[in-house]
């Protein structure tokens, strides 16, 4: 009875073992290999549980997830100008064919390869800053041409990373700075740059001003002339208009006329307090309406 109890557990024991080995599981953040005697048999890219040949088939599993390359020390990259920059960048990069992946890169090492990924990133990366800053000013590439370099360097390290099954999502400049030696002079240069524009608008903006204080001038000018032509046309014709009532009204009683008009004169004579006139009474006819006043007053009396 003993003797069958221990056989059964013993074949229990073998039939979970077998069950054991046979399967595997695999994750949503992983793709895996399975393996024949060396050779590739499938690749498992859904989540869920699957199963193998024990003692035959191992498996290999591979990380989907999106990975990060990230420079630890900014890169020395010539420009055009034959100046260094310091390039700090990242890259973001993920496995796209498991199969491919393996076949190219990881082979017959261990490990999952992401290393030797890396590397091959890295370098294609920097093959292509080289050449792109090469061709381009300290001004492109610290700020002008900075998103075209960051597309085009996506777009290549696209290219090469799909020989070894991995695509490259994002290449990224975090930093392109300039090394001490050179930040001076390229400030001083930037200094003098702005110093050369800004006297440019300055003298431009001089000669506008002159320009328009010109244009005003002239504009001042023609509207006084208009304005005192026109004014000169009003008097004229006021002072028509008087000289037409004045004759009018001598007509109609030259001798009042003469009297007011002498009146006139004597108020305007004598308005001040000091005015004085030195005239002989009996030839000026000045004193006209006063001698005869005074005739009349006589003659009262």
């Amino acid at each position: 009875m003993n003797k069958s109890i221990s056989a059964l557990l013993y074949g229990i024991g073998v039939v979970v073992l077998v069950m054991f080995t046979s399967m595997f599981i695999v994750d949503q953040r992983q793709n895996a290999i399975v393996f024949r005697l060396g050779e590739v048999v499938s690749v498992k890219k859904e989540p869920g549980l699957y199963f193998k040949i024990p003692l035959l088939d191992n498996v290999r599993f591979f990380e989907v997830r999106i990975l990060t390359i990230d420079t630890p020390e900014p890169q020395l990259f010539l420009t055009s100008e034959k100046k260094n920059v310091a390039v700090d960048l990242f890259i973001k990069w993920r496995i796209a064919d498991v199969r491919q992946y393996y076949v190219s890169i990881v082979g017959g090492t261990g490990g999952n390869g992401e290393a030797q990924a890396q590397t091959r990133l890295l370098q294609t990366i920097n093959d292509g800053l080289r050449a792109e800053f090469g061709k381009r000013t300290v001004h492109d590439v610290v700020s002008g041409e900075r998103d075209k370099i960051m597309d085009l360097m996506r777009k290549k390290a696209s290219e090469d990373a799909g020989k070894i099954g991995v695509e490259v999502l994002d290449v990224r400049l975090k930093r392109v700075d300039l090394p001490e030696g050179v930040t001076e002079s390229v400030y001083q240069r930037m200094v003098a740059e702005r110093t050369r524009v800004a006297n440019e608008l300055r003298s431009t903006g001089s000669a506008e001003s002159e320009k328009i204080r010109a244009e005003a001038d002239k504009t001042r000018a023609f509207i006084i002339a208009e304005a005192y032509r026109e004014a000169q046309k009003i008097k004229g014709e006021g002072d028509g208009k008087a000289a037409a009532i004045y004759a009018k009204a001598y007509e109609q009683s030259p001798e009042f006329y003469s009297f007011y008009r002498s009146i006139e004169v004597y108020k305007n004579g004598f308005k001040g307090k000091n005015d004085v006139l030195v005239l002989d009474p009996s030839s000026s006819e000045f004193f006209k309406y006063f001698k005869s006043g005074g005739r009349a007053g006589n003659a009262g009396k």
